[in-house]
């Protein structure tokens, strides 16, 4: 199969699981029935973004893998829909406290997991409260319709994430992602900058790239973020396919050709010409 269809969802969010699940669930069916085949929800859907604070209560959000009611009704949901849907959420293992992302195929296997690898810590963004670096390393997943990477926000400002998930042969990077304002610098906006790096990896490394964050305003006074939505898909080229706007709820939906994805990264010759035995300083 050459040509995939991809979605990303772009949606307000309660501070209610329940909520949100049926809301994100009305989206994955609404892309899927515009013929979308690998379908992002953004990160941490299930409530707010809760790490604005550092709140030990929020720890209580986390649930581990095995019998999650979130991730069993997103597999279930792949399977009937016969699509894939990598599917973010906190997780709980053992003692330790992971921010996490599932994938599962059109079939509804569960193809595995993938924890964030690098973890922010700033105002409003306080994530290395809850969340220990991952251990996964970065990894492709290998669905009914082409070999995805799968990381998570912060992870997409990292060039090395993108050039290892492009190695392990990935045509399309998915980056959910929980981003907006800054509750101490609110004159900064990121949001072209945001979109610029990721373009950037999808030049470097001659893949597409797709990326869904959320909208609305989460938290009071001073921990208020309001989140700049504009999810977007982008090919190999680093063209933006489709957008969604800063406060727009949908869908951003995309066809893209992964003979043509490769063919172009044939040809751009990034892969022929590394010399990773230059690269030796990039690991100290």
């Amino acid at each position: 199969m050459s040509k995939v269809t991809v979605a990303a969802l772009q949606t307000a969010l309660t501070d209610d699981v329940a909520t949100n699940v049926r809301t994100v669930t009305a989206l994955v069916r609404a892309a899927a029935g515009k013929g979308a085949q690998i379908i992002l929800p953004s990160e941490l859907f299930e409530g707010h973004y809760f790490c604005r604070t550092q709140d030990e209560a929020d720890f209580f959000r986390a649930q581990p893998v095995e019998g999650h009611p979130t991730l069993h009704h997103f597999q279930a949901l792949a399977q009937e829909l016969g699509v894939v849907i990598p599917v973010s959420f906190f997780e709980q293992a053992g003692p330790e406290f992971y921010n996490s992302v599932c994938v599962f195929d059109a079939d509804g296997t569960d193809l595995g997991l993938y924890r964030k690898s690098h973890i922010p810590d700033g105002p409003g963004y306080q994530e290395k409260f809850f969340f220990k670096p991952g251990n996964t390393g970065f990894k492709t997943f290998a669905t009914k319709f082409g070999t995805i990477g799968v990381a998570i926000c912060w992870d997409q400002w990292f060039p090395e994430a993108a050039r290892a998930m492009t190695l392990a042969g990935a045509d399309v990077l998915f980056y959910p992602t929980a981003i907006g304002s800054e509750p101490e610098e609110p004159e900064l906006d990121s949001r072209d900058s945001w979109q610029r790096v990721m373009i950037g990896h999808a030049v470097a490394n001659s893949v597409a790239v797709v990326a869904a964050n959320r909208v609305g305003t989460e938290g009071l006074a001073r921990e208020a973020i309001t989140f700049y939505g504009s999810s977007f898909v982008a090919d190999a080229r680093g063209d933006k396919v489709a957008e969604l706007g800063r406060t727009e709820r949908g869908i951003a939906l995309a066809t893209l050709d992964l003979a043509q994805i490769r063919k172009v990264r044939a040809s751009m010759g990034f892969f022929r010409d590394r010399r990773p035995s230059l690269y030796g300083p990039l690991t100290s």
